[in-house]
């Protein structure tokens, strides 16, 4: 396998079931960030490409039977499940070169784990009640016998992040496909091949009417808006930063579009005082490290006894300096580069707001040095910040790098209000020596998903989303699916 240069077609969009450059012929690099070498190239849409992808995608719901024939969704769907499979160890490998990722994730929740979701949906839509019988009711003497229908939304718009593009997309057009939508997908120009490459297995392996599904991949920030704005989408589903949710939620305001947003997090991980100090403070340290700490619901804020504070610092920064950063495509590297040189600088920077709130550092806090072709890649060595409290910017805002901020906490009510002083509630932990406790205060944190000593949330049939700034709606299990359906009532005289 190629982990550096992958061998995959080359990016295209995908508009009315026709693959494509874009329209003028223009076209962007595609980046390995282990390695600061173009990769590849990605058309960059148009706004008549983008334009023409929303007329197909209107035209498949409005005139054809894919919102109504579920036999020809779950076959089409099954298809694209197939062609997963088929066509893994490429996918794989691109996955590795162009996310960064590193290749033990990529066996995991960076493709192997969304095709395995992708199967679950397939057989929930299969098993669905698309309608409910609720009985016979009576109203100003009038009989009536009811029916909730549940039918798709129309044309969605997805519009996905660079840190798990496989996990996401599928997150996305899977249910939205499944409840009979029809789809436009917008991958994040850091990682425009790999949604390119869906176009492409949908082009070649699937029987898909044309414009069920398609995908562009423009570069500029304006000629993607028009997927918020057009008034022929009927809901966007975004995932990505929190002010860009907000500009998205303004920008669909005027048509009352349907939002779906899974936004940022800044996570607690909250030690109690009969904890197991250092499987806690390990775990929580490790886990900030995978991917570069290049997830939102990464617990990057750990909240430990003020009493205990210095050994959880110290047991913090030996794990994190004992990780490192590495290439991705060893099977043994956690912590891989960061995205891009823009992400690295931009944690580069709050690295400096640490020192200069007065913070300082157990372990990392600068970029890390590679050779060979690695030294072109964007590094950050994993941080420990220590010495400051919750209302620091590093303890407030989300980094999206591999950095870790203790802060010391006298008591289970001081850590509850320390874990809610946040703007987001996306998820966290809460470690205990008594399980009841740490339920209890797992209970009062203001978040939509939390782990309770080491018990893991992320699956297939478990929503997930957040509280406050961190989202509106769900994504995965049932109430994922259901974000992509509208409720009928409909009566009929007995």
């Amino acid at each position: 396998m190629n982990h550096r240069f992958p061998t995959n077609p080359p990016a295209q969009q995908y508009v009315h079931g026709k693959l494509s450059g874009a329209s003028d012929g223009s076209s962007y690099d595609i980046v390995n960030p282990a390695t600061g070498a173009v990769i590849g190239q990605a058309p960059d849409s148009t706004a008549d490409d983008v334009s023409e992808a929303i007329g197909a995608a209107r035209q498949a719901f409005d005139q054809t039977d894919w919102s109504v024939d579920v036999d020809l969704r779950l076959r089409v769907l099954r298809q694209l499940h197939q062609a997963l499979l088929d066509n893994a160890d490429q996918l794989r490998e691109l996955t590795i070169a162009e996310v960064g990722a590193p290749a033990f994730l990529v066996a995991g929740p960076q493709f192997d784990t969304p095709v395995e979701t992708l199967k679950w949906t397939i057989d929930l839509a299969e098993s669905y009640a698309w309608e409910t019988d609720l009985g016979i009711g009576v109203t100003m003497g009038i009989e009536s016998r009811r029916t909730i229908r549940r039918e798709a939304v129309g044309v969605v718009a997805a519009i996905t992040p660079w840190n798990f593009p496989n996990q996401i997309n599928l997150s996305k057009i899977g249910p939205a496909l499944a409840a009979g939508n029809t789809v436009i997908l917008k991958p994040a120009p850091d990682t425009p091949w790999l949604g390119a490459e869906l176009g492409r297995l949908f082009a070649e392996f699937t029987d898909a009417p044309a414009g069920v599904f398609n995908v562009v991949t423009p570069r500029d920030n304006e000629v993607a808006a028009l997927l918020t704005t057009d008034p022929r989408i009927d809901l966007v589903s975004f995932t990505g930063s929190t002010s860009t949710g907000r500009a998205i939620a303004a920008a669909a305001a005027p048509s009352l579009k349907k939002v779906f947003l899974e936004l940022g997090g800044k996570s607690a991980a909250i030690v109690l005082d009969d904890a197991d100090l250092a499987s806690a403070v390990g775990t929580t340290a490790f886990s900030v490290c995978v991917h570069a700490g290049q997830g939102c619901a990464l617990t990057t804020r750990l909240l430990v006894p003020r009493d205990r504070y210095d050994e959880a610092v110290e047991i913090a920064a030996a794990t994190m300096s004992a990780l490192g950063a590495h290439d991705p495509a060893d099977g043994g590297t956690l912590c891989g580069p960061v995205i891009s040189a823009v992400q690295r600088d931009r944690v580069a920077n709050y690295l400096k707001v640490a020192e200069s709130e007065g913070g300082r550092f157990a372990a990392g806090g600068k970029l890390a040095e590679q050779d060979g072709d690695l030294a072109g890649g964007f590094w950050i060595e994993p941080t420990v910040i220590a010495g400051l409290d919750n209302s620091a910017r590093v303890a407030q805002e989300e980094i999206f790098g591999p950095v870790l901020t203790v802060i010391a906490h006298d008591g289970d009510d001081d850590a509850v209000r320390i874990a809610n002083d946040s703007q987001y509630g996306l998820s966290g932990s809460v470690e205990s020596g008594d399980l009841e406790r740490a339920k209890s205060v797992a209970r009062r944190i203001r978040t939509g998903t939390i782990g309770v000593n080491g018990g893991q949330w992320f699956a297939a049939d478990a929503p997930f989303g957040g509280y406050k700034q961190s989202g509106l709606g769900r994504e995965m299990g049932l109430a994922g699916f259901e974000e992509y359906l509208e409720i009928k009532t409909i009566a009929e005289p007995v």
